[in-house]
């Protein structure tokens, strides 16, 4: 059994940081790829970044140069710089088993239970 477990949302101005991190248990944490996703209200859940076991990182478009994936052994954090409205959303962390990183959600089997991100304009 895999638990994860996020942490570091909140309540941000335009412009503003947050690191959001995500701390795994239950098994060995490797090899296994990190991914975290975000939902909106009224909209489906879509990938924001992902890091491979070779931490190897892969971002939407919407958050390249804004956002950054980085992993500790079996932590894994998002930097997010730059936050605008738009990037408000429940934050999921996600692993799967395997060392690619994919953006699809149907490729990770643990989900942990989301942090609220709030960026007001």
């Amino acid at each position: 059994q895999v638990q994860l477990v996020e942490s570091g949302g909140g309540l941000v101005q335009a412009g503003g940081s947050l690191r959001l991190s995500c701390a795994a248990s239950g098994r060995s944490f490797s090899p296994y790829a990190m991914g975290w996703f975000r939902q909106a209200p009224g909209k489906e859940r879509e990938f924001v970044a992902g890091i491979s076991v070779s931490s190897t990182a892969l971002y939407a478009e919407s958050v390249k140069g804004r956002f950054t994936i980085f992993r500790d052994n079996a932590l894994v954090y998002l930097q997010m710089d730059s936050l605008k409205p738009e990037d408000t959303a429940v934050y999921y962390c996600a692993i799967r088993s395997g060392s690619a990183v994919y953006s699809q959600t149907s490729r990770y089997g643990y989900w942990g239970q989301g942090t609220q991100v709030t960026v007001s304009s």
